[in-house]
């Protein structure tokens, strides 16, 4: 007669078959491909950092590119570094995300698109007693309000896009970590980058019937420009906090960006790191993948000790960084 221990072994990997099966079941939706070449491309905050780095991947991809900021000089040089880089042209268009109407006229001027990459997004670190609500307000204006500006405005024309060439079609937000976990010294960025996630989510379940598949994108800190002047500002603590996570290039974010935007994953981490909060905080969003979903039910309890873990250690630096002064 078979041991109880010998019953368990073979009760565990059969258990966990099930569960497998039972999750591709429910995550079934057909697999799905976003294509880049010969589409039109529409990528906010293109005339640096990420943006600018992903829209030369997909300039070089074959797409139709157009970038969108405030700063015409900025954009103009972001063009001629695209096209140098892939011999592509992209369009240029100047609008201020805050500005509803600025971005629908720019969009009109656009045309529709195929993906939609709400990539602007600014950043003032500091701790909330200290910042000024007129900052607090000029983050979620742009980051939060900006993305919703540019989805209504999009939204028409990507709807008729779908119909006419039968092909999905893609809108990518990018988020931060930081819109994952809160962050010292991050309390309105961290604030308007979660509500991003609530956005992505209600709005997929909107869109899905008209093939147009919704992905959020949560990179590290990246070295572009932008962060160098940030690392000048942030409070001691808050690189005491993030000192345990290190920097990603653009064009290594670029790469996990839009290898996901391509498959319509919902969530996009970009890093190891990424991928287990990706796992922690999976909540009910959506998952097209049985395999990830496997790993999201099995690493959940796992992650959860992580996280207390990492939690605990940030606390201790901040008692003890108090407790130094």
């Amino acid at each position: 007669m078979a041991s109880p221990f010998l019953l368990l072994l073979l009760l565990i990997p059969l258990g966990l078959l099930i569960l497998f099966l039972a999750l591709s079941f429910l995550t079934r939706p057909k697999p799905v491909r976003v294509p880049i070449k010969n589409r039109h491309v529409l990528i906010t905050g293109g005339s640096s950092g990420i943006g600018l780095a992903l829209a030369k991947a997909v300039a070089a991809e074959g797409a139709f590119v157009s970038i969108l900021a405030r700063n015409l000089k900025r954009l103009e040089d972001a063009r001629d570094e695209i096209k140098l880089a892939t011999g592509h042209v992209a369009r240029v268009l100047v609008a201020d995300v805050r500005d509803p109407k600025a971005v629908t006229q720019a969009l009109e001027e656009a045309g529709p698109v195929d993906v939609l990459v709400c990539n602007q997004g600014v950043f003032v670190p500091m701790e909330l007693e200290k910042q000024e609500l007129e900052d607090a307000k000029f983050m979620i204006d742009v980051n939060l309000m900006g993305t919703f500006h540019l989805i209504k405005a999009a939204l028409p024309g990507m709807k008729r896009r779908t119909r006419e060439t039968q092909l999905p079609a893609s809108i990518a937000i990018m988020s931060s970590q930081a819109g994952q976990v809160g962050i010292y010294g991050y309390t309105a960025y961290s604030a308007s980058k979660f509500a991003l996630r609530g956005l992505a989510e209600a709005l997929q379940q909107e869109v899905i019937a008209d093939n147009i598949h919704v992905s959020m994108i949560f990179p590290p800190d990246t070295a572009t420009p932008g962060l160098a002047e940030e690392q000048k500002k942030r409070p001691e603590l808050t690189n005491i906090v993030v000192g345990s996570s290190g920097e990603m290039e653009a064009e290594d974010v670029v790469k996990k960006a839009l290898c996901g935007l391509k498959e319509g994953r919902f969530i996009i981490p970009c890093n190891f790191e990424g991928a287990m909060l990706a796992i922690a905080t999976a909540g009910l969003s959506p998952q097209r993948s049985s395999v990830t979903a496997l790993l999201e039910v099995l690493g959940a309890g796992l992650m959860r000790f992580v996280a207390l873990c990492f939690q605990w250690n940030w606390y201790s630096a901040i008692e003890n960084w108090h407790a130094k002064r």
